[in-house]
């Protein structure tokens, strides 16, 4: 029983841990007006045949705040890659000198920065969708270990104890959230 029980609460804790590192992978995508090579990670270039990567075909720098550079370890690769930018619809024209292609990071308008804090807060709100489901599954798994014989504190407990847990978590979405949005509307 002891073991059923310390099963659940890492469970529970592991599922929410992954929904607020998923938070953060999103977050990262989400261009709050300064080049990060992180902007590029869902690009996938046409490589002989097969979807790769971007970063598995060349390094990614954002050599100052305003720029992303890629430089290709196969300069055949140059129109491929920005033609995959292109289509990754991020919003980023890339040029090709040749050796590299690089991008300008366009600066971000009001209207547009609103519109990202938008997106952010929905991200985090499904954050804490994923966190509460954590908490109803680990809620039932105690139901269910009352039914084979745990007694009625020891659920209390556990129930509190999964209800702290929840609540640090979306505690700390609010925070990443917070610190996004600054980040998002400073200019």
């Amino acid at each position: 029983m002891e073991e059923e029980i310390s099963f659940e609460m890492e469970s529970a804790k592991e599922a929410m841990e992954k929904a607020l590192v998923r938070l953060d992978n999103e977050l990262t995508k989400v261009r709050a007006g300064r080049a990060n090579a992180s902007m590029l990670s869902q690009v996938y270039v046409d490589y002989y045949g097969a979807k790769t990567p971007l970063s598995q075909i060349g390094n990614i720098s954002a050599p100052d705040a305003k720029t992303l550079v890629v430089q290709p370890w196969e300069k055949g690769l140059l129109d491929s890659i920005c033609k995959a930018i292109i289509d990754s619809n991020l919003g980023l024209n890339p040029q090709n000198n040749g050796d590299t292609v690089f991008m300008n990071i366009p600066a971000l308008t009001e209207e547009r920065r609103r519109n990202l804090v938008k997106q952010t807060k929905s991200s985090g709100e499904d954050a804490k969708v994923s966190i509460r489901n954590a908490r109803k599954d680990a809620n039932l798994a105690i139901k269910k270990l009352q039914k084979d014989g745990l007694d009625e504190d020891t659920a209390e407990k556990l129930e509190e104890e999964i209800q702290n847990l929840t609540n640090t978590y979306v505690a700390k979405v609010d925070k990443v959230l917070e610190e996004k949005e600054k980040d998002i509307m400073t200019v």
